[in-house]
């Protein structure tokens, strides 16, 4: 985790105030790829990666934000914020902001100072973690206190409508709801969600493939509209059917003669995704990590084939994981096209796998891989 401290001495000695400190983590995804905007399940868990805000009030009108990381400060009218993004690593604070100054929540100028060791283009959410981190210190200057699932929509609302990104609310979500040693299963139709406990004896190791395809944007619409092409052939026979949640897989077997075979398999890796995420929830309250390394196989091999969003490189980790000691449990994570896998591994040889993978991985293909080891943490809070 982040010091703490460094903030701290830092907003002290820059700001000549003491700050408030609050923190937020970032996150994996340990089961549950493109199910999210067909209103099904997903099952992040928060990591001991975070972003630290160190928070005190002005008097002079302004909203001034220093960050550790890129060593710049950003200085706004709190009167005048900008109407949109300028590209710049403060949409992500100023976007919180705007949205708390559109409820009424009345923020008080601030000088802050951020700083965070969630690794960035890696797919672990550093943008959710800037922004919860954020709205958690503004907050608290603030004349409106929100419930943690309702802080996660107003971040969701500030990448999408500020920042411009148009994420879904699994990121947010797990930053502002997430426990220590648990996975989450959210259920992405109403926000309901319950907690699975992860032994204290896993740990998660992150391997970052290094490889993230320049198409991937495209890849990822073309998959949606196959998504709602599917649907569209569904919805012909049982009208009910509004989203693939709705959808069995007895439904595709009786009627997915009538898709394309691209349509077909996109639908079939949602179907059995949703229903594998919530197996997966299942066998970690139950203890059966066996279980959930076999749902962990099956979902990178759906990735892989049905919904074809991996890259030979993912493919090779997974496999390369496979071969390792103390391994429950390995697959491609995160939006596909490249980027990381997600291994669940036992503590007592977790240091030692990370070492073998990135080593073999290596010898296999020349790249030197970013590895983390991670443990499920708690959610964002005051420190």
């Amino acid at each position: 985790m982040q010091d703490p401290n460094v903030v701290r001495k830092f907003h002290s000695e820059h700001f000549q105030a003491e700050p408030s400190l609050f923190a937020a983590p970032g996150r994996v995804n340990i089961i549950g790829e493109h199910t999210d905007y067909a209103e099904g399940f997903v099952m992040p868990a928060a990591i001991d990666f975070t972003t630290v805000a160190g928070i005190s009030p002005r008097t002079d009108g302004r909203v001034v934000i220093y960050s550790l990381n890129f060593g710049e400060e950003a200085a706004f009218d709190l009167a005048a914020l900008p109407a949109g993004p300028s590209h710049h690593w403060s949409d992500y604070p100023i976007g919180v902001v705007t949205v708390l100054k559109s409820l009424n929540a009345h923020p008080r100028a601030f000088s802050m100072t951020l700083s965070g060791d969630v690794p960035l283009g890696a797919g672990l959410s550093s943008s959710a973690s800037v922004e919860v981190a954020t709205f958690l210190a503004v907050q608290s200057l603030s004349s409106r206190q929100f419930a943690p699932p309702d802080v996660a929509r107003l971040c969701q609302r500030a990448e999408n409508g500020f920042v411009g990104t148009k994420s879904g609310i699994m990121d947010q979500f797990i930053a502002c709801c997430g426990a220590e040693n648990h996975a989450l299963l959210l259920d992405c139709r109403d926000l309901s969600f319950r907690l699975a406990p992860i032994p204290e004896d896993v740990s998660l190791v992150i391997a970052n493939t290094m490889i993230k395809h320049s198409h991937a944007g495209g890849e990822y619409n073309t998959r949606r509209a196959e998504v709602e092409e599917g649907v569209e052939v569904l919805r012909k026979h049982r009208p009910e059917i509004r989203v693939l949640r709705d959808a069995t897989i007895d439904d595709l077997t009786r009627w997915g003669s009538e898709m394309r075979p691209n349509v077909l398999k996109r639908c079939r890796h949602v179907v059995t995704e949703n229903a594998r995420t919530v197996a997966a929830a299942d066998a970690l309250e139950r203890g059966d990590l066996k279980d959930l390394g076999r749902l962990m196989a099956e979902a990178h091999a759906s990735y892989r084939d049905d919904f074809e969003g991996s890259v030979k490189e993912a493919d090779l980790m997974v496999e390369l994981a496979n071969k390792l000691p103390g391994l429950i449990g390995a697959r491609l994570t995160g939006g596909g096209f490249g980027g990381c896998t997600v291994n669940l591994v036992a503590s007592s040889q977790a240091a030692t796998f990370a070492t073998s993978l990135q080593a073999s991985y290596k010898a296999a293909t020349g790249i030197d891989a970013d590895v983390y080891l991670c443990h499920a943490s708690a959610a964002a809070r005051a420190l």
